[in-house]
Formats: C-alpha cells, sequence, structure tokens
C-alpha cells in the first residue's frame, strides 16, 4: 500500500501564523456579493495576499500543527467506532472470533465499547486504536486501522472522518 503524505495545511488541526511575529492573526483579502434571493454576503474572490493583524506586515504564514487537538480528535473518532457510531467503517471479525455464538458476539462487543484498559504500553499515541482482554480463558485483541475512503491506501489525515475509513479488526491473539 503506498502513503503520500498530505501538505500540512490540509490536516485538521493546522493552523496559519505569520511569518514575521508569529502570531496567529493571519489575514487575507477577499471581495464578496450580495445576493438578494439569500439575502445574505457570498465569497467571491479571495486574494493572493497574506497580512498580520498584529504586526501589521505582508506575509507569508507560516504552517503549525496542534498535535494535542489532533490526538484528541483521533481518540474521539476511534471511541465513537468503538461504540458503533461512526461515518465510515468496517468491523472484521477473525475466524477465530466468528466461530463465537451470538451471545458471545454480543459480549465481545460490549467489552470493546467499554474498554478502558489503556496505558503507555498498549496506547503509546493515545489514540485509543489498540486493546486487549481475555474471555472465557482466550486472550482477544482489537484494533482500528485507517485508510482512505477507497480502501486503496493508508488515510490522508486519520483525524478527518470524511476522508478515513476506520477498520476495526477483533481477532484471537492466537492468530495474530
Amino acid at each position: 500500500m503506498g502513503f503520500s503524505k498530505p501538505a500540512i495545511d490540509e490536516l485538521v488541526g493546522s493552523y496559519p501564523v505569520c511569518g514575521h511575529c508569529g502570531a496567529k492573526n493571519v489575514v487575507r483579502d477577499a471581495w464578496a456579493e450580495w445576493n438578494g434571493p439569500t439575502r445574505e454576503w457570498v465569497l467571491k474572490t479571495v486574494f493572493d495576499e497574506f497580512a498580520c493583524d498584529q504586526c501589521g506586515e505582508s506575509t507569508s504564514p507560516v504552517w503549525k500543527l496542534d498535535k494535542e487537538f489532533r490526538t484528541k480528535r483521533i481518540r474521539r473518532l476511534n471511541d465513537e467506532m468503538r461504540l458503533g457510531s461512526f461515518q465510515h467503517g468496517t468491523v472484521v471479525l477473525t475466524t477465530g472470533i466468528q466461530a463465537y455464538n451470538e451471545e458471545w458476539l454480543q459480549v465481545i462487543s460490549d467489552t470493546i465499547a467499554r474498554y478502558d484498559g489503556f496505558s503507555e504500553d498498549n496506547d503509546p499515541h493515545g489514540e485509543h486504536d489498540f486493546g486487549s482482554f481475555e474471555m472465557a480463558g482466550e486472550k482477544l485483541f482489537w484494533k482500528i486501522d485507517y485508510f482512505d475512503l477507497e480502501m486503496k491506501r493508508h488515510s490522508p489525515d486519520a483525524a478527518n472522518p470524511d476522508v478515513t475509513h476506520r477498520v476495526l479488526t477483533i481477532m484471537m491473539a492466537s492468530e495474530y
């Protein structure tokens, strides 16, 4: 599978700062036109020049990435996936898990939804994308992977549910 890293300005949690003073007050000139039927101003054109409201200089913005914001968002989306609430996603059960009856499958699903055993060892990035537990004497794993919407490559931005298809895989440790 190929992976092409997106430009930082396209990632959720990225923002421009002034190339001179580092302030977040970067602005651009634009034209808006009045739309009679909707009775509101509509953006018509955005110009190429940037300026900083704080230092007053013309600038080229420098893009910063809020990693903590991104991690929290990925964690929230993964937690929603485990609870069965997701925009684009698939749940995969390995053959060992498929051998369980419906009642046990529900117990497994509920256990994954309630899972809170995250630690530095099993969740070093803080994304809640992996867990393990024991059931009926068997060790089970679950993990979440991120793909693009066509399921051909890694997701260009795991923090963006509009471009990410999450895959929750549930397996027996012996199948790993």
